[in-house]
């Protein structure tokens, strides 16, 4: 038996999300705890999973509310560091009228780049079932380089790698190195979650079943999952392909965590399941389990500490 079941690694930041306006007609800011792999992990923990984060924040009040907000989500944050000298990344989210969303970073640095190798508790990535990390890991150094150490470290002990890559083209000086990274992590993880404009910007095709087929030409990619936001989500296992349906919301307000939502949701039900011989059957169970998860994450402000639980998302598709 492992000590864990998933294993993240990645930045764990603020998002201030627009909540109303000031008598005085200024924009209102809520401090929301946000990254993306501790949104995987938050999911996982509502639904029983035991989870570890593996990250940094700075020393001070943001890395402080940001350490016992990931803690009381129940994810093991032993190997969540800090930085004496760099400040918690910040991130301003600007919610647009179809509910998605634009992002302003301060993050030059970010406590979260800070990250090194020698940091990355490597015994915690061998005691788990699944290590899942993206890409925002992998935008500087030193964390590029912790990140793909923990990526040697899941590999040599057989660690099944979870990949999101989670583009967010402003934090890239240059978006080819972006791409460069994404085919990095495309070569490594056995599990792939990305998202529609991801699989644009790395094929160049809207058509994604080829899409998949180009990608496939060169990385293995055993199980993919391609999030398609209003029009429901694709897997794809061996030669076959799965779609299964949204669930859109009349009280959407913003998608933030929404793809973080679904691939906790899909990472559960592959440590129910497994990875050999899927049928068609579970494959849309488990697409139509994460999009109804996401669909309701879509009508809450944040994500981390606001994930559906089980008996809310089976209520959804009942």
């Amino acid at each position: 038996m492992k000590k864990y079941d998933v294993v993240a690694l990645g930045e764990l930041l603020i998002d201030f999300t627009e909540n109303g306006v000031s008598n005085q007609g200024n924009p209102i800011l809520e401090v929301n705890p946000g990254g993306a792999p501790c949104n995987v992990l938050a999911m996982l923990a509502k639904l029983g999973r035991r989870t570890a984060f593996i990250g940094k924040v700075g020393n001070d009040s943001f890395g402080r509310l940001l350490r016992d907000a990931v803690k009381s989500c129940g994810i093991d944050v032993s190997a969540l560091t800090e930085d004496e000298e760099v400040h918690t990344t910040l991130a301003f989210v600007h919610t647009l009228p179809d509910g998605d969303r634009e992002f302003s970073f301060y993050r030059n640095p970010g406590a979260d780049m800070m990250l090194r190798r020698e940091e990355v508790d490597a015994e915690m990535i061998r005691d788990a079932r699944i290590f899942h990390f993206g890409t925002l890991s992998s935008t500087h150094e030193p964390v590029r380089g912790a990140t793909r150490y923990a990526l040697d470290i899941a590999k040599e002990n057989g660690v099944p790698i979870s990949f999101d890559p989670n583009l967010r083209e402003d934090l890239w000086p240059d978006l080819e190195d972006a791409r460069r990274e994404i085919e990095y992590g495309l070569a490594r993880c056995d599990i792939l979650k990305i998202s529609d404009n991801e699989m644009e910007f790395m094929t160049g095709t809207t058509d994604y079943d080829e899409g998949i087929r180009m990608l496939r030409e060169t990385y293995p990619l055993p199980l993919v999952f391609v999030t398609l936001g209003h029009d429901g989500s694709k897997a794809y296992y061996k030669d076959r392909v799965v779609f299964a349906e949204p669930f859109l919301q009349d009280a959407t307000i913003e998608t933030t965590g929404a793809g973080d939502t679904f691939t906790g949701c899909a990472l559960n039900y592959i440590l129910d399941h497994g990875m050999e011989d899927l049928t068609d059957e579970q494959l849309k169970e488990l697409l139509t389990f994460a999009n109804a998860g996401a669909s309701l994450i879509t009508t809450r402000k944040g994500a981390l500490k606001v994930m559906p639980d089980r008996q809310e998302i089976e209520a959804l598709l009942s």
